[in-house]
């Protein structure tokens, strides 16, 4: 009975240890898709350097709490993240004294969308054809070298997917989620300018006709906001932020890569 019950155990014991081992392997996996799942595609190329354009340098909007703004914030009951709310606290000033035991007060701050919260990200890498290069080499000889140059200037815009309260807000905090997901520099509206040019060579081959396509990439963010009504409320030398009324609603946006472009390039016989 003993050698039955040492058997057991000792099989659970495998079988646990072979369980760790599979999880840790899938768990290894998952992070390595997660990783690859924004890797920028070697038919993507930076152009930051080329552009004629100068794209301004996306900064995100994100302000550190100040003391005052933390204690608030960590005082209520739903996750405070808009950047717009979080600057209008820190340049509050509450002064409160300790022969102020009986005072009480409630001031409505309004409706915010508070948060954000992300549940899908992924990127097209062909978001926006922005210019084609073409050469007819049907009469060649020899192979003909063409490489990207852009026609005329281009803006790719992006935006929300639906209309929603406070959009520009909601862009923001949307915005903030999707670069820290992605590491990628993100910008709801970037310009490709006129005779930008790369010198990444593509051959025609004789006989044929070469084209040579340019896309603007564009990640996919989409989730949902959190609203609710702010009170600020003031008890004695205590004070607090009581949200009512918390709402939720869906939302999606397209958010165009900055200073990328990826490129496809088609040989064909007959003309496209």
């Amino acid at each position: 009975m003993k050698r039955k019950l040492v058997f057991i155990v000792a099989v659970m014991l495998i079988f646990g240890l072979l369980a760790g081992t599979v999880m840790a392997e899938g768990t290894g996996k998952t992070k390595g898709e997660k990783a690859d799942k924004f890797k920028i595609p070697s038919s993507v190329l930076d152009i930051s350097q080329d552009n004629t354009y100068p794209n301004p340098t996306q900064d995100l909007p994100y302000l550190q709490p100040s003391k005052l703004t933390k204690e608030l914030i960590n005082s209520a009951d739903v996750e405070i993240e808009n950047p717009d709310l979080i600057r209008i606290l820190n340049e509050s000033a509450i002064q409160t004294t300790p022969l102020a035991l009986g005072y009480r007060a409630t001031i409505y701050l309004g409706q915010w969308p508070l948060n954000y919260e992300s549940s899908e990200t992924s990127t097209n890498w062909e978001y926006e054809k922005i210019n084609t290069n073409y050469y007819d080499n049907r009469g060649g000889k020899s192979p003909f070298k063409i490489h990207y140059k852009q026609e005329m200037q281009k803006i790719v815009r992006g935006g929300l997917t639906a209309e929603i309260q406070d959009a520009d807000e909601v862009k923001k905090m949307m915005l903030i989620e999707a670069t820290k997901k992605t590491k990628l520099p993100l910008s709801f509206t970037t310009i490709i300018g006129g005779a930008t040019k790369k010198d990444q060579v593509y051959n025609v081959p004789p006989k044929r006709l070469g084209y040579l396509y340019a896309y603007a990439p564009a990640v996919n963010e989409k989730g949902k906001v959190t609203y609710g009504e702010v009170y600020l409320v003031l008890k004695g030398s205590k004070k607090s932020i009581v949200v009512k009324n918390v709402t939720h609603q869906g939302i999606g946006a397209w958010i165009p890569v900055q200073d990328h472009v990826s490129y496809a390039f088609l040989v064909s016989e007959t003309p496209k």
